[in-house]
């Protein structure tokens, strides 16, 4: 009998952690410090421009001219993608989301403006599983060309 409850509350116990750990996944938390972006977790399916690891480092956005002028650029380029949505945005920070086409993963995005440096930091990172085969590089990079046209145009 003693040994039948304690499978009970380790169960139950396992249950509200996966629980728990999903119900975070879906508010879309993601770790930030007061001005930088943290890096990227160990698992292949993050890049971020403030991480130290060449697999996971990716160059931050970066613009002459008015940091204002960027910012609204960047945010253009972010939503004219149909599956980005902005989801918090404040003076020099702004989170997005982005949901696969099949399978509907999301996966988080985030900038930080570094205007003194000319730059806009980013991370875009898969919410669940191990590899990404590369969706959160290919996804940055495509913000970055929509981005850098649109400071072209100005």
């Amino acid at each position: 009998m003693l040994n039948f409850r304690f499978r009970s509350v380790a169960c139950l116990c396992s249950a509200s952690l996966l629980l728990g750990s999903a119900l975070r996944a879906e508010a879309g938390e993601m770790p930030v410090s007061d001005r930088f972006i943290e890096p990227c977790p160990k698992t292949p399916n993050c890049v971020s421009s403030r991480d130290r690891d060449e697999g996971r480092f990716i160059r931050p956005l970066s613009f002459d001219g008015a940091a204002e002028q960027a910012w609204k650029h960047l945010r253009t380029a972010l939503l004219e993608d149909e599956r980005v949505r902005v989801v918090a945005e404040g003076p020099g920070v702004l989170r997005a989301e982005s949901t696969s086409r099949v399978f509907r993963f999301v996966d988080d995005l985030e900038f930080r403006l570094i205007p003194e440096e000319h730059i806009i930091d980013v991370r875009s990172a898969s919410r669940v599983g191990y590899w990404d085969l590369g969706a959160n590089r290919r996804r940055v990079e495509r913000i970055r060309e929509r981005f850098q046209a649109l400071m072209a145009q100005r």
